[in-house]
């Protein structure tokens, strides 16, 4: 009997996080169940390796070894992912129990290639604005839990860029609309799950991460351009700073 095709290919990539737990748990609860978790472990200490132990009969495939950084740590996860669509749930972060349904039935009944769903963070991120990102420098396209896409986008436009240590997704998401792939946002209280507000990006200083943001858009678009959006950014936060006072 030829077995079920897999949907969904759910990669979680992971560096000494105990909070992994709550990671099996939430897709323990799922109510939708034709997806594969791919872990992805960059060489925890023996706290982590002793929960992926535990849950070793929840992980379909297993990686233990040294990576460059997050996004290579995913990508492998991606090279030997058999899912239609790929999920990417960062070792902090959860689904809520309809999510895999909820995304599920967005990609059988539309013709899209991703979705971005509502999260909670601080507080609800909702929204898909393809025309805002090429020229505002704080719009955030997408987070872990609240992002899908087929793995034929990855096959067509390639894998996330390990140049790029903290945004190399946003530098994905600029491919993506400059190619011919269509994707939506879910409504705005479809919430996909929650979304760990102290990961490694929050941790950069403003400078840090302009300077990575602008590399990614010096990737994808026009120096002029670049440089006047950076320089109304700029204008703009010291105006900011200016009227707190």
């Amino acid at each position: 009997m030829k077995s079920k095709k897999i949907f969904f290919s759910i990669i979680t990539p992971v560096l000494n996080n105990p909070e992994i737990e709550n990671v099996f748990k939430c897709l323990n609860k799922q109510t939708y169940k034709n997806f594969e978790h791919i872990v992805v472990d960059g060489g925890s200490k023996k706290k982590t390796l002793n929960i992926l132990k535990k849950n070793k009969k929840k992980i379909s495939k297993l990686i233990i070894e040294k990576d460059e950084n997050l996004y290579e740590a995913i990508n492998k996860g991606i090279r030997i992912s058999k899912g239609n669509v790929i999920g990417i749930l960062n070792s902090d972060d959860i689904y809520y129990s309809g999510t895999l349904k909820l995304v599920y039935n967005y990609f059988n009944k539309k013709n899209i290639d991703y979705i971005f769903g509502s999260v909670m963070k601080e507080r609800l991120m909702h929204g898909y604005w393809p025309k805002k990102i090429w020229y505002k420098f704080n719009v955030y396209p997408a987070h872990s839990c609240g992002f899908f896409v087929k793995k034929s986008a990855h096959v067509k436009l390639g894998l996330y860029d390990t140049n790029f240590k903290y945004s190399s997704d946003r530098d994905f998401i600029y491919r993506l609309l400059k190619s011919n792939f269509k994707g939506i946002s879910s409504k705005k209280y479809e919430i996909f799950g929650k979304f760990n507000p102290n990961g490694i990006s929050s941790k950069l200083s403003y400078i840090e991460g302009l300077n990575e943001i602008l590399r990614v858009r010096l990737k994808n678009q026009n120096l002029l351009i670049v440089l006047l959006v950076m320089l109304i950014t700029i204008l703009n936060k010291i105006i900011n700073l200016i009227f707190k006072k």
